[in-house]
């Protein structure tokens, strides 16, 4: 039910001027208003509006009578500003160019990354990676912000009000927006000094091997044998993992990223074939497509980037290729 006292158009949530204790004007009848005097025209004023002519001049009698005042003088020939219709021009005029600045200034926060923008990313793609990508990307744009979280974990976009997230591994979030960047391979690698000690192990012994790992019990798989392995050294981070290894404490699966350099001079070897013993996706995810503000749109077009095949030379380690962007069902 509309309220008491309420024009029938204020049901309809148009924005309204209250001008003394009786009268309600639209700012988009003084904003058309502005434009017949400065076209000194109805038929231009209504062109320029995509409006009719008659409707132009309907507008702007209910104007003239919601004020009590009138505002031009119609002839067959012209239009003449009143007096009454100068002073209030100008009022209108100065009104419609603070609504246009709005306008522009929020049109431009949509065309340049404007604010703070908030990234997730695992830690190791976050230390190998963005660095950067992060720091051209507040050169080029002066009025952005980042801030980076790094965290081996889940996270949740929306509740922890985060606007990017770097992800590996499996997808399970079907209401995120998602671009593949490319696929990590994992390795199973060990020491030679720790191969000497215990002997190399077969796909079938690596149950009862000592190996690094990143829970209590895990499941591990090589050459299609899975084992269930019981580590002699349980971490939260991959870089420890491999650092680990080479110190001869056991197997451990790390991403090749990590253990590439290691496996080049001899410090590590990489067990059961040549062959990864997996693959991991690599995403970059964020909440909605729909008008998706600059910040986000220019960063992930930059982490996509490092996938791209003039790249493969820094990254090819970690990515085995570029994906396109799609709306799922799948998510992070």
């Amino acid at each position: 039910m509309r309220r008491p006292g309420l024009p029938d158009n204020a049901a309809t949530g148009e924005l309204i001027v209250r001008l003394g204790l009786t009268v309600m004007i639209s700012p988009a009848d003084m904003m058309l208003f502005a434009a017949v005097v400065r076209e000194e025209s109805f038929t231009r004023a209504a062109r320029q509006l995509g409006i009719t002519k008659q409707t132009v001049s309907e507008r702007i009698s209910k104007l003239e009578e919601q004020l009590g005042v009138r505002l031009l003088e119609r002839t067959t020939r012209r239009l003449r500003v009143t007096g009454a219709g100068a002073t209030y021009y100008e009022r209108c005029a100065a009104i419609a160019a603070q609504i246009d600045e709005a306008n522009s200034e929020v049109q431009q926060r949509q065309a340049e990354p404007v604010g703070l923008l908030r990234v997730s990313s695992p830690m190791l793609y976050g230390r190998r990676f963005l660095t950067p990508v992060i720091a051209e990307y507040l050169a080029r744009y002066p009025q952005a912000l980042v801030e980076l979280v790094l965290a081996d974990r889940r996270v949740n976009l929306i509740e922890e009000g985060l606007d990017v997230a770097i992800h590996i591994g499996p997808l399970d979030d079907s209401s995120l927006v998602v671009r593949k960047l490319g696929e990590g391979p994992v390795h199973f690698v060990a020491s030679p000094r720790f191969l000497s000690k215990y002997g190399t192990p077969s796909a079938q012994q690596l149950r009862s091997a000592r190996c690094i790992g990143f829970s209590a019990f895990e499941t591990w798989e090589a050459e299609g044998v899975k084992s269930r392995i019981d580590p002699v050294l349980t971490v939260n981070d991959h870089e420890f993992a491999c650092q680990a290894a080479i110190a001869g404490v056991g197997i451990a699966r790390v991403p090749a990223i990590l253990c590439q350099d290691a496996v080049r001079d001899g410090r590590l070897k990489i067990l059961f074939g040549p062959k990864p013993a997996g693959l991991r996706a690599i995403h970059v995810v964020y909440p909605s497509r729909l008008k998706l503000p600059a910040k986000v749109r220019l960063f992930v077009d930059a982490v996509a980037a490092l996938a791209e095949p003039e790249s493969m030379g820094r990254t090819g380690a970690l990515l085995g290729g570029a994906g396109g962007s799609r709306t799922r069902g799948e998510g992070r």
